[in-house]
């Protein structure tokens, strides 16, 4: 069934622990019920007894007919001075939430983080898991030699590990590279998709998906060099039969290249240690990112492989695991580098296809998040702040239309009631950056861009209201890769 839709009503099969990975595509029967761990109570092991499954997501246009009635409504009946009055105070709750929401990943990220509690009396001894690395390589030729070589280095028994690149329709040269590299090593191959496959990373990582022996498939992008004991770190958590897919931390290791580069950097060390950790800490709901990250190989193939129909391929996975009643898992310890984008187009365009995947994400998951048995009241709020944070920019933008309503109008009477917003919308992110850059020992030198957030956040305004408009207008949008930047030295502001 399509994911996102309405589940078959009827009693589920009780809770199991995923451990294994097997080469299986499709359960041919569901197996009989067996009693969980009892380990945790609230995270259910077992698959619903419905699987969402990708589907692509139609035009919003009911939501957009739904809220322009709400609005003419809300016209006729409060008339335009009650309307902003209403309009001032919904978006004084919403950013109230938001500044909450950082706050209370701020305090948990800037905790010392807990230790990990010690495995069940009964619990089997650890073993290797056996690991297949995904690739998907698209005009990689200025990157990949970095990434094989990290590759490589990874401390794990080369016997347990498996390495597949998918060279899609490459024309720069990047699939003899990578046969050059693969050459020499045992367990390493390249899998060239026809020129009139399918385009997108999701196809390509499917495609590569029916190579997978392993019990859990990691992704690495082709600009990543993992850490040697990255994919140790990496497939720690999955010694919990209930976590199902586990995100590392991905660090910046060009910030020195632009102004850009260095913000983004910074962006990404309070993306990673304090909100993903504040979610993790205080939710249990991380989210499954597009590389440095892990899958349980067999739930993988139950949930239908990657999303073909979204452009965020990892948030759509994320949602479709929660639904399935499973966990995800973060690992602060593996630690990869990577390429940030350079220039303002190249950001903008990134930056434009996370919010415009990110939107179509909520539309297609909300209603059956709400609906969903595996979480508690509590993770399902956070769960919906995650699905509408790109909304948030776009509720800014008219935010500022409101004050410019109010300036416009004099004498208007609830002139005034918008100012106490802007605190609301700046305090609880600018709280954050200075989290991630305390918890990575950041120096003086790299505080000093954060002036320049403000306008970084102008544009993120401008690209999130865009990609919701283009939405609702019913404009056609694919997959569009970024752009590398020749190979940069490891300058990384954190490399762990």
């Amino acid at each position: 069934m399509a994911y996102g839709g309405r589940p078959r009503r009827g009693p589920g099969p009780a809770a199991r622990p995923l451990r294994g990975g097997g080469p299986v595509t499709r359960p041919a029967h569901r197996p009989q019920a067996r009693p969980g761990t009892g380990r945790r109570r609230r995270i259910p092991a077992d698959p619903p007894p419905w699987q969402p499954r990708p589907r692509p997501s139609g035009r919003p246009a009911t939501a957009l007919r739904l809220a322009v009635a709400a609005l003419l409504a809300a016209a006729l009946v409060l008339r335009p001075v009650g309307v902003h009055r209403v309009a001032v105070l919904a978006l004084t709750a919403v950013f109230a939430c938001y500044l909450l929401r950082h706050l209370v990943f701020l305090a948990a990220a800037l905790r010392p983080a807990p230790a990990a509690p010690p495995p069940p009396p009964d619990s089997p001894p650890d073993r290797p898991l056996r690991v297949t690395v995904l690739v998907p390589c698209h005009n990689e030729a200025r990157v990949v030699d970095g990434l094989t070589t990290a590759l490589a280095a990874l401390d794990h028994p080369r016997d347990l590990l498996r390495v597949v690149f998918v060279d899609d329709r490459s024309t720069d040269g990047t699939g003899d590279l990578l046969e050059r590299a693969a050459a020499d090593r045992p367990g390493w191959q390249v899998l060239r998709r026809a020129a009139d496959a399918p385009g997108g990373k999701s196809a390509a990582l499917n495609d590569a998906l029916a190579l997978a022996d392993g019990e859990v498939v990691v992704v690495f992008d082709a600009d990543h060099q993992p850490t040697p004991g990255c994919l140790r770190e990496l497939l720690r958590p999955f010694a919990d039969p209930q976590i199902a897919a586990v995100q590392g931390r991905c660090v910046v290791r060009n910030p020195r290249d632009s102004m850009v580069a260095r913000l983004v950097a910074v962006d990404y060390l309070c993306g990673y240690l304090v909100n993903m950790a504040g979610r993790h800490r205080v939710y249990g709901l991380p989210a499954y990112g597009g590389a440095n990250c892990a899958v349980r190989t067999r739930l993988l193939r139950e949930l239908g492989g990657w999303n073909v129909a979204s452009v965020t391929e990892d948030t759509d996975l994320s949602l479709r695991i929660w639904l399935s009643g499973h966990r995800i898992g973060y690992a602060e310890q593996a630690v990869d580098t990577e390429l940030a984008v350079t220039g303002l187009s190249a950001y903008y365009r990134q930056r434009y296809r996370w919010a415009r995947g990110h939107q179509q994400v909520c539309r297609d998951y909300r209603a059956a998040l709400l609906r969903s048995p595996h979480l508690r009241l509590a993770e399902k709020a956070e769960a919906a702040l995650f699905l509408y944070v790109f909304h948030v920019p776009v509720l800014c933008v008219l935010a500022v239309l409101l004050a410019g309503i109010e300036v416009a109008v004099p004498g208007l009477p609830a002139a005034g009631l918008l100012w106490p917003i802007a605190p609301l919308m700046m305090v609880g992110p600018v709280l954050e950056v200075g989290g991630g850059l305390i918890r990575a020992g950041a120096g003086r030198r790299d505080v000093l861009p954060l002036l320049l957030f403000p306008a970084l956040f102008a544009v993120s305004m401008l690209l999130c209201t865009q990609a919701l408009l283009d939405a609702w207008a019913g404009t056609r949008y694919a997959w569009v890769k970024t752009e590398r930047t020749a190979h940069a030295p490891n300058t990384a502001l954190d490399a762990g």
